[in-house]
């Protein structure tokens, strides 16, 4: 009898202990997928960023001219 509520206390045991394991590798998949897609956003906000420049100094440049040719 003792040992049949031994075995299971184990097995609730064990059975926690995976949930808990099933959890945590979850979480450290979705930190990695979060640090990729971050990481990929970067590289198209700084595209972004780099063109949004450039097309402001064009602009920038034409208001400018216009300024000065009086229109």
């Amino acid at each position: 009898m003792q040992d049949q509520k031994i075995e299971k206390i184990a097995a609730v045991a064990v059975n926690i202990t995976k949930v808990l394991v099933i959890i945590y590798l979850g979480f450290v998949e979705v930190f990695k997928i979060g640090r990729l897609l971050r990481e990929k956003l970067d590289a198209e906000f700084d595209i972004s960023r780099k063109w949004a420049a450039k097309t402001y100094s064009i602009l920038k440049k034409r208001r400018a001219e216009r300024k000065v040719a009086g229109v």
